[in-house]
């Protein structure tokens, strides 16, 4: 036992998962897995974004299978022990289990790197089959064939976590990155060792290939394959079974289900089921606040990387998108591969690969509104956006006017931004006109959740600003209209009593304190002319 052969590791990790209150029991995974050992089908590879829970779903079939540690208390009570197959296999296989996100110290090389995971695996397989006659100069393959061959007539189990690990280091050249194929190559196809090699990461295996050489795996990616898609994030139904152990937990609870829903929901696996971020669901509920969790660990500027490579072609698509709306793309997953990302579909596509997009249906769109946060925040950063960034500056300005009732500055607002420049502001329809609105309010979300198209009284308002930071802030329903006046917006926020949905239930105090305005914003085509008028619906309560 070691790092690598039938380690302990797994275990513990997956030991420390299962303890949480938040465990999520996915071990029917196994059951889909086991008819595949020793089978032509034994190649398995599972590409998803970060934090999707890759790392745990290998944790768990190494701790399972592996010979290294009865894993007996951990699957005992689990899902996966009413299988008829989880006696027969539970910890009975050789299983070598590689994290490639782990290099020597104070690396500087692919050779370093390669060389820490031959040379232990070396060791450790030399220690374990002391009379297989093994020479330490051979290559791990030929070792791994030599036990076979001898009378152990050992087999194995390969489970290889983040395989694409080293393609994001600086110190790995495209010479390197053939060679590492190479390496995999190698050491997995064709060979009789071989019972199951489960990998996974995020970059596609099959299009990183230059050739053949890795052309055995099937590859399960959340956009293309159903299969196995419900064990990677968490679903409604599961999500819905934390948020009831959150509130059996916390007297005073400070997130509610919608809260989940609008901060990491957004995903979709390839049969339409929604999907939520496993990892910023958890801490979510761990730290009981809603927040950037999954983004927080690699900054907006990790966005902004894949949208340098053609501000022009993306910009007004990011804003639309911004705005709540669907942009068509060819999403082709293999692009995320590509380091000279051109083309928007190039760019979108390495987008959806890494998690900042999602895709359905033919189209991409931001997911939750923890990613919303981080597109805002490029928005307002990053000059070379040109106009789309100068109308999110802006956007400070107009919600003070707004809560000021100053319409003369508003109107100027929507004029210069339609002076400026006008790709995105033909205005053919409320869509481009609802897209700037969303980008000269964008400051506002650091107060307001705002919904676009949201049902209230009767009918749908094209924006309703919920107060966050303090519920004596101002409300603000807002309505569009392209040919028609302000005051004909304002008339169907009156008419259609959309105030109410800030007045509270029959009997109940109404959460929101602040005053309600009604804004309208109106588009005249033939003049090119704005006209903004605001009106206080309801003064703030006592």
């Amino acid at each position: 036992m070691g790092i690598f052969l039938n380690s302990t590791i797994p275990y513990d990790s997956y030991k420390e998962m299962e303890d949480s209150p938040y465990f999520v029991d996915k071990t029917l995974l196994l059951e889909e897995l086991l008819p595949r050992i020793g089978t032509a089908e034994k190649y398995i590879c599972i590409t998803r974004p970060r934090r999707f829970g890759k790392s745990v779903m290998a944790n768990m079939i190494a701790s399972f299978l592996s010979k290294g540690k009865n894993a007996g208390d951990l699957f005992d009570h689990l899902k996966i022990a009413a299988s008829s197959s989880y006696a027969r296999n539970l910890n009975q296989y050789n299983v070598i289990t590689i994290s490639f996100n782990k290099i020597p110290n104070r690396c500087r090389s692919y050779e370093q790197y390669i060389d820490r995971i031959e040379n232990r695996l070396k060791r450790e397989l030399i220690q374990a089959f002391p009379d297989a006659d093994l020479n330490p100069e051979d290559p791990v393959w030929d070792i791994l064939m030599d036990i076979h061959t001898s009378e152990y007539q050992a087999k194995f189990i390969f489970v290889l976590d983040e395989w694409d690990f080293i393609f994001h280091r600086d110190f790995v050249t495209d010479r390197n990155k053939a060679d590492y194929i190479d390496f995999l190559s190698a050491l997995l196809k064709d060979m009789p060792y071989v019972l199951l090699a489960y990998m996974t990461g995020i970059l596609p295996v099959s299009k990183y290939s230059s050739g053949s050489e890795l052309n055995m795996f099937l590859e399960y990616t959340m956009a293309s394959e159903q299969m196995y898609s419900s064990y990677f994030g968490f679903t409604e139904t599961e999500v819905d079974e934390l948020f009831s152990r959150y509130l059996r937990t916390h007297l005073d609870p400070r997130i509610t289900r919608e809260g989940l829903k609008i901060w990491y929901d957004g995903y979709h696996t390839k049969s339409g089921e929604r999907v939520y971020n496993p990892r910023s669901v958890t801490a979510a509920l761990i730290n009981d606040n809603l927040g950037n969790y999954w983004t927080s660990s690699g900054p907006y500027d990790e966005i902004f990387y894949y949208v340098s490579h053609n501000t022009a072609a993306v910009r007004e698509d990011i804003a639309q998108m911004m705005a709540g709306f669907p942009v068509s793309a060819r999403v082709r997953e293999y692009a995320a591969t590509c380091m000279n990302l051109t083309t928007k579909d190039e760019i979108f596509s390495a987008m959806v690969v890494y998690g900042f997009l999602s895709y359905e249906d033919g189209c991409v769109s931001i997911p939750n509104r923890e990613l919303m946060d981080k597109f805002r925040e490029m928005l307002l950063k990053e000059s070379s956006l040109g106009y789309i960034h100068r109308l999110a500056k802006a956007s400070e300005k107009m919600l003070e006017a707004t809560i000021a009732q100053d319409t003369k500055t508003m109107t100027e607002i929507l004029e210069f931004a339609h002076d400026t420049e006008s790709p995105l502001l033909s205005y053919s329809s409320e869509a481009e006109l609802t897209t700037l609105v969303n980008l000269i309010y964008l400051q506002a979300r650091d107060r307001y959740r705002i919904e676009r198209e949201d049902k209230t009284g009767r009918g749908y308002a094209d924006f309703i600003f919920y107060p966050e930071t303090r519920k004596s802030d101002d409300c603000i329903i807002l309505e569009l209209k392209v040919d028609h006046t302000a005051e004909e917006a304002l008339q169907q926020i009156r008419d259609r009593k959309y105030a109410l949905k800030f007045e509270g239930s029959l009997g109940r105090e109404p959460e929101y304190r602040g005053r309600i305005l009604g804004v309208g914003i109106a588009y005249f085509r033939d003049s090119k002319a704005h006209e903004c008028k605001v009106e206080v619906l309801r003064e703030a309560l006592v």
